[in-house]
């Protein structure tokens, strides 16, 4: 099994690239929001997920750890293959996806081509308990921090200057306008 891999880019397409390492092609297939960044002959570094059917063999490709653990936990939800799994990771930030999962939120999943109600639905019924589980005190394990990013990001802020002072807000407050106050004076101290 593949897990990672380091090498030149050789060629690109819409969804994939082809990795040179050791003089072998590799056919990576990633989220858009990576490919995006990512030019020939750039030498890049991969979180590699092997999936693997009776007929064929497909890499699928991340920057982080944790990009390719939601992913796999994506893959765990029952009607989720990794076409799918793969077209949500490159419709919104894995943040996004985990804060959303967290906060019993389908309306992000709905947005992905291929995802239907019942399938947003499970995905959050199935990982729900999972991802609040790792994701601890954090950010997005209640539903009012995705209330209070909101409510920054409509003051102006942008989503990463909001999610890091959402990061700094003591994790005992637990109503949005508290979390949003506590925000906001982090934001007034930069």
């Amino acid at each position: 099994m593949i897990a990672y891999l380091k090498g030149k880019i050789l060629s690109k397409t819409a969804n994939s690239i082809v990795l040179e390492n050791q003089g072998i092609g590799y056919k990576i297939f990633l989220p858009t929001s990576i490919l995006l960044n990512l030019r020939i002959d750039d030498i890049a570094t991969f979180h590699i997920h092997t999936h693997v059917r009776e007929d064929q063999l497909t890499l699928y490709g991340f920057l982080s750890v944790k990009e390719l653990d939601l992913f796999e936990s994506l893959l765990s939800v029952t009607g989720v293959g990794p076409k799918v799994a793969l077209a949500i990771l490159s419709g919104a930030d894995p943040d996004d996806i985990s804060s959303a999962i967290a906060g019993g939120d389908s309306t992000i999943f709905t947005k992905v081509s291929g995802v239907g109600k019942k399938i947003s639905e499970r995905i959050v019924m199935e990982l729900k308990e999972k991802i609040g589980d790792s994701m601890g005190a954090g950010i997005g394990s209640s539903h009012y921090i995705a209330e209070s990013l909101d409510a920054l990001m409509a003051l102006g802020y942008s989503k990463q200057e909001a999610r890091e002072a959402l990061n700094r807000v003591p994790k005992d407050i637990k109503e949005s306008s508290g979390v949003v106050k506590e925000a906001l004076k982090v934001l007034g101290k930069k």
